[in-house]
C-alpha cells in the first residue's frame, strides 16, 4: 500500500483519538506530509474522558524525521526521560514508576538498573535461550496446526513471545496466559476490546500492574532463597556498586519487560507476515534462501512494523532541533514510524523489501542509553518463528483483513484470520 495524503497540513491532528482510527495508508499519508512541510509540529494534547485523572498538558512537538529522532535520541542531557518516556501525558509519579522502570529515568539511575539487569541479556545468556526458542515455536504451531485455519495474532504470534519471556524470569506455564492479559490492558487500555467503555482506566492499569508485580514478588522470595540459571536469579543475585535490585523494581522491570518484550515481538511477527503475505515475490525471494536473506529480513519486517509508534522525550534546557527553538520543559515525541519511512533515508520508503540494505531503521529506538536491550531476543524471535512457519506452514496466508489496535503508542494487530494445508503434529526436540 502507498500512502494517501488526504488531510491538509493544518487538519492533521495527531492528538484526535479519530485520527488513529484512520486507515493506514491515511495516516502514513499525514505523515509523509509532516516531513515534508512541518518535521518539527506542534500540537496541542487532548483531554480524554477516560482519563480525566491527568491534568491538561501543555502540548507537544512531533518530531517525524530520521535525522531529528537520532539526534534527541543521542544527546540525552537534552532530551530527558525522566519526565515520562511512554506517554504523551504528565502521568503521576506512581505511574512513572510502577510502569516504566528505567525507561523512565536518566543516568546514573537509569545506568544503575540496566547494569543490575543486563547480564540477563548477554550473548551467552541468550544462546541458552536457543533449544527453548525453537520448542515454542514448534509447539505454537503444533497447537493449530491439525486445524487448517486460526487467529494468526492470539494463536501464533502472541502466544509465542509471552512464553519465551515467561521461561526467560522462571515463571510457570500455568501463569502464562494470566500475564498475557494483563499485558493487553497495560498497553490496550484504549482499545475498548481490553478496557470495556465505563471502565475506569487508572484502576485498570494499576490492577493490571500490581497482578504482574505481585507475581514477582512471590518468585523473587524464591530465588533469593534457592538461586536457578533463570533472569529473576540472575537480577534478584547481582549486585551493583553494593547493592541488589529492590522488590519495587523488580517488579516494575518486570511490568515492561512482559508488555514491551510480548507486545513488540508479536507485532513486528504479525505485521511482518502480512506484509509477506501482500507481497509474495518477497516471501518467495526468503523462502527460496532462508538464511541467506534472514538478516535483512528481520530488520525489513522491524522497520516496516515500526512496533512502537513514539518515545517522548522532555527537554531539560533551551535548544533548537530541526530549526525550531524549543523551550526548556518543552515535550518532545520521537515518531519512530515516520522516521522510518523517511525518503531522505530510505529508498523507495513504501516497499516491502526483505533485502533492503542499507537499512537504519529505528525500531529498536534511536542511538544512545535508551535503545532497546531486547532487540537481539525479539531478532532471534523472529527468525526462529519464520523459520518454522516457512517449514511447517509454508502456504500460510491471510484470509482477512487484520483488526488493528486502537493505539497512538503501539502499532498492534488484534486478530488476523488466515488458513493454510493442515498437517501433522510434531514432537518437540
Amino acid at each position: 500500500m502507498r500512502p494517501r495524503p488526504v488531510l491538509s497540513l493544518d487538519e492533521i491532528d495527531l492528538s484526535a483519538t479519530g485520527f488513529w482510527s484512520r486507515p493506514w495508508e491515511e495516516r502514513e499519508g499525514a505523515f509523509e506530509t509532516l516531513r515534508r512541510e512541518r518535521p518539527v509540529a506542534y500540537f496541542s494534547e487532548a483531554q480524554l474522558e477516560r482519563l480525566n485523572f491527568i491534568p491538561e498538558g501543555a502540548g507537544y512537538w512531533a518530531l517525524t524525521r530520521h535525522a531529528d529522532i537520532l539526534e534527541a535520541s543521542r544527546t540525552p542531557e537534552i532530551f530527558s526521560s525522566a519526565r515520562g518516556a511512554t506517554s504523551i501525558f504528565d502521568l503521576p509519579p506512581l505511574f512513572l514508576e510502577f510502569f516504566g522502570s528505567f525507561i523512565n529515568m536518566d543516568d546514573p539511575a537509569h545506568l544503575r538498573l540496566r547494569k543490575l539487569v543486563s547480564g540477563g541479556f548477554t550473548p551467552r545468556h541468550l544462546s541458552r535461550l536457543e533449544e527453548y526458542v525453537h520448542r515454542t515455536a514448534t509447539e505454537v504451531i503444533d497447537a493449530v496446526i491439525e486445524k487448517g485455519s486460526c487467529d494468526f495474532v492470539t494463536e501464533l504470534s502472541g502466544p509465542f513471545p509471552i512464553r519465551i519471556i515467561c521461561d526467560m524470569m522462571g515463571i510457570p506455564a500455568s501463569q502464562h496466559g494470566f500475564v498475557f492479559d494483563r499485558t493487553n490492558i497495560i498497553l490496550g487500555a484504549g482499545d475498548p476490546e481490553y478496557v470495556p467503555e465505563g471502565t475506569d482506566i487508572a484502576a485498570a492499569l494499576l490492577g493490571a500492574g500490581k497482578d504482574l508485580a505481585d507475581l514477582m514478588k512471590d518468585l523473587r522470595k524464591h530465588r533469593v532463597a534457592n538461586p536457578t540459571d533463570d533472569l529473576t536469579s540472575i537480577i534478584v543475585n547481582a549486585e551493583i556498586d553494593g547493592g541488589r535490585m529492590s522488590e519495587a523494581e523488580l517488579g516494575s522491570f518486570f511490568i515492561l519487560l512482559a508488555t514491551a518484550g510480548n507486545e513488540t515481538t508479536r507485532n513486528a511477527i504479525s505485521h511482518g507476515m502480512h506484509a509477506l503475505c501482500e507481497n509474495p515475490e518477497q516471501r518467495a525471494l526468503w523462502q527460496r534462501d532462508f538464511d541467506g536473506v534472514a538478516k535483512s529480513a528481520i530488520e525489513e519486517i522491524v522497520r516496516w512494523a515500526s512496533p512502537v509508534i513514539f518515545m517522548r522525550r522532555t527537554t531539560t534546557r533551551p535548544t533548537v532541533l530541526g530549526g525550531q527553538q524549543l523551550p526548556e520543559g518543552a515535550k518532545v515525541l520521537l515518531f519512530y514510524n515516520s522516521g522510518n519511512r523517511d525518503e531522505r533515508v530510505f529508498d523507495d520508503p513504501y516497499r516491502f523489501d526483505v533485502r533492503r540494505s542499507p537499512n537504519e531503521h529505528v525500531g529498536f529506538g534511536g542511538p544512545g542509553p535508551h535503545f532497546c536491550m531486547g532487540a537481539n531476543l525479539a531478532r532471534r524471535e523472529i527468525l526462529v518463528f519464520f523459520r518454522e512457519l516457512f517449514r511447517r506452514m509454508p502456504d500460510l496466508e491471510v484470509s482477512g483483513p487484520p483488526d488493528r489496535l486502537v493505539s497512538n503508542f503501539i502499532h498492534g494487530i488484534k486478530h488476523m484470520p488466515c488458513s493454510f494445508t493442515a498437517g501433522a503434529r510434531e514432537a518437540a526436540a
